[in-house]
């Protein structure tokens, strides 16, 4: 993603892709978003814009929030960060490392809740750091994520900016037999039968008595690249951002609609139009 991206209209002059079957989300009505009480949203280049999360995003978690509508964060990003997320933002809960755990206050401090129980989280944690070593004597081009010391279930490398070298990356974690997936900052890999949308079934069950599968019209998914497919599959109302005509080629189905602006903007966008059909209701 670059900054100098705006949205839709940059599409052609950029000769980037057209957004396959997304509609502008300046089309949506009201009706369309009449039900929502949880936002789901993804973080880094959704939330966030060149890496920054600007004060009128904050300030549309805290509307949402004060409109009892629930806010998940539904991240690949690593425990720590998402430690700092629950306590501090005006959010409900959060998802983390791509579905390995979530995080909620209980009593005014964060509750962990992991995908697998201590004995295999320790000898995933054992298994990823040899995965990790086999990695860096292979690929020696290839860099551990900064954030890789605050990670409790997942593995995360720097996203290679070269085509072959990112496929030579999965190529070897899937060998190792990682699942994995690629987002716009990070090759992220883990042991396990979850993702995002396995994690927020168990969340929103568990902590907010919610079907997700039966109560979608109740539930909007924001994101803005390939490691929200689930997502988008699963969710009929989901936006993307306006960047993620980047990574069409990473996600077999796109969301329903698409933002004007990027990152943050786009998600005061969607912000807007769910707290306008709230005040429907």
């Amino acid at each position: 993603m670059t900054d100098t991206f705006r949205g839709v209209a940059d599409i052609v002059a950029r000769k980037l892709p057209k957004p396959p079957d997304m509609r502008p989300l300046s089309e949506a009505s009201t009706a369309d978003f009449a039900k929502v009480r949880f936002v789901l949203t993804d973080v880094d280049d959704t939330l966030t814009h060149v890496g920054r999360l600007s004060a009128p995003t904050y300030a549309a978690l805290e509307r949402l929030q004060r409109a009892q509508i629930s806010v998940i964060p539904v991240t690949a990003a690593p425990a720590g960060w998402c430690d700092q997320m629950v306590r501090m933002w005006p959010v409900d809960a959060v998802i983390g490392e791509n579905g390995g755990f979530y995080t909620l206050l209980r009593g005014g401090q964060p509750e962990f809740k992991f995908w697998h129980g201590a004995p295999t989280l320790e000898a995933n944690a054992f298994r990823l750091n040899m995965l990790r070593d086999t990695v860096l004597a292979r690929l020696p081009d290839v860099r551990v994520a900064a954030d890789q010391k605050f990670r409790l279930t997942s593995l995360a490398f720097e996203r290679p900016t070269a085509d072959r070298e990112r496929r030579d990356l999965l190529s070897l974690l899937r060998a190792e037999s990682a699942r994995t997936t690629v987002n716009s900052m990070w090759v992220l890999a883990w042991l396990g039968s979850y993702d995002k949308l396995a994690m927020a079934r168990r969340l929103l069950t568990e902590a907010f008595a919610a079907d997700i599968d039966g109560d979608l019209d109740e539930m909007v998914y924001v994101g803005d690249s390939g490691n929200d497919a689930p997502m988008f599959v699963h969710f009929p109302k989901s936006v993307g951002v306006s960047t993620i005509v980047e990574h069409v080629a990473d996600i077999p189905r796109c969301p329903a609609w698409v933002t004007a602006g990027p990152g943050g903007e786009g998600f005061v966008e969607v912000a807007d139009l769910v707290l306008r059909a709230a005040a429907t209701r």
